[in-house]
């Protein structure tokens, strides 16, 4: 078993804390992502379960065994670096072959482990080739390679597609992820793209200035985001944050004549919160340019629309809702012109509030 857990720890640099208090439970055989924007600690968490930086308080434990005193070469982990690190004046098998070798292990399984994975990730043609004669997704590979061959409990993996062009790190993700269901290895990936965090984790942990934000799978925390911050960072174009007042008729936004009108039945959801100051949160997605488009209730607000961004298979819509900017991704069929006063209808079903103080979701508090 190669559960990780993370009890309370923290980690300063002398004065300067980069990470407050961890917890977090990785389970055997997971798949989990750590995203956040550049700075939030989530390689830091990464390099302390390897071993390459102290603990300043709490306890690390890779299964059964805390690891916080222990050298990495006792911890049964394997990293993934951004950097590939392959050693340019060896070949790619013996690149490969390298860890092994310092731990004396019998050439013959040498071999079979090379072989194997040089099988798995397609670069049997390139063993004998030195790195730089390789391109940079071949590269990517032969690091994943070298970490395969050992056999770890734990894969580690530190932005490891951000060198590689667009369409190649769509093809690497998908490798990754299949590798790991293959192998079945615990694995913790470290991505400030939320996308790669998306695709890939079987849970992704959001963190934000060293703090812990929100843990779910991908889905549960797209759907339902703990907080703005998380709101906002998962999604593609994030989410719209508008301020807004609740009323005894629905939604008000702060300063300007608009409303969102709530159907009568919706309401119940925001009984006892009249007056309350909230941020309203709208994927560009439940924004449409038809009242047709929506099946359930809908609510509808107007919009001065200044750009739109052609993308083929939809349009991404960017206006302004009196001095708040929004987006919207629409149908090309159906999209406004830039300069027209949109009605954009909202899928009240995927609506957010949250309160503008804490800037938590009140989802907890306003029920149907």
């Amino acid at each position: 078993m190669a559960q990780v857990n993370f009890n309370g720890v923290k980690k300063s640099y002398g004065e300067v804390t980069v990470i407050e208090k961890l917890d977090l439970d990785i389970e055997n055989e997971e798949f989990m992502v750590l995203v956040g924007p550049s700075g939030c600690g989530k390689s830091t968490a990464l390099r302390m379960i390897a071993g390459l930086e102290e603990i300043t308080d709490g306890t690390v434990s890779i299964g059964d065994r805390v690891v916080n005193d222990l050298p990495p070469k006792e911890r049964d982990i394997a990293m993934v670096f951004q950097s590939y690190a392959l050693y340019p004046h060896m070949s790619v098998r013996q690149n490969l072959e390298f860890g092994l070798r310092l731990k004396k292990t019998p050439q013959a399984e040498i071999d079979q482990r090379v072989n194997k994975a040089a099988e798995i990730l397609g670069i049997t043609p390139y063993l004998d080739r030195r790195p730089k004669h390789l391109s940079g997704g071949q590269r990517q590979r032969v690091a994943v390679g070298r970490a395969i061959v050992r056999n770890p409990s734990v894969f580690l993996f530190d932005e490891p597609l951000s060198n590689l062009d667009a369409k190649l790190r769509v093809q690497m993700r998908a490798e990754i992820s299949k590798l790991q269901k293959r192998l079945k290895t615990t694995t913790v990936y470290v991505t400030h793209d939320q996308v790669e965090a998306m695709t890939m984790g079987d849970r992704i942990a959001i963190l934000k200035d060293g703090d812990l934000q929100q843990v779910g799978s991908p889905l549960a925390v797209y759907r339902e985001p703990a907080n703005m911050f998380v709101a906002s960072f998962i999604g593609t174009p994030p989410m719209n944050l508008v301020p807004a007042k609740i009323t005894d008729g629905g939604l008000a936004i702060e300063g300007k004549t608009f409303n969102l009108a709530v159907p009568e039945q919706w309401r119940s959801r925001l009984a006892g919160f009249e007056g309350r100051e909230v941020v309203v949160g709208i994927r560009p997605e439940h924004l449409f340019a038809s009242p047709d488009s929506v099946a359930g209730e809908k609510g509808s607000l107007e919009v001065q629309v200044e750009v739109v961004e052609p993308l083929g298979h939809e349009n991404i819509v960017h206006g302004k809702l009196g001095e708040e900017f929004i987006t919207a991704t629409m149908d090309p069929q159906l999209s406004p012109s830039v300069g027209d006063q949109a009605t954009m209808t909202v899928e009240l079903a995927g609506l957010h509030l949250f309160d503008a103080k804490t800037e938590e979701s009140l989802a907890g508090e306003a029920q149907p």
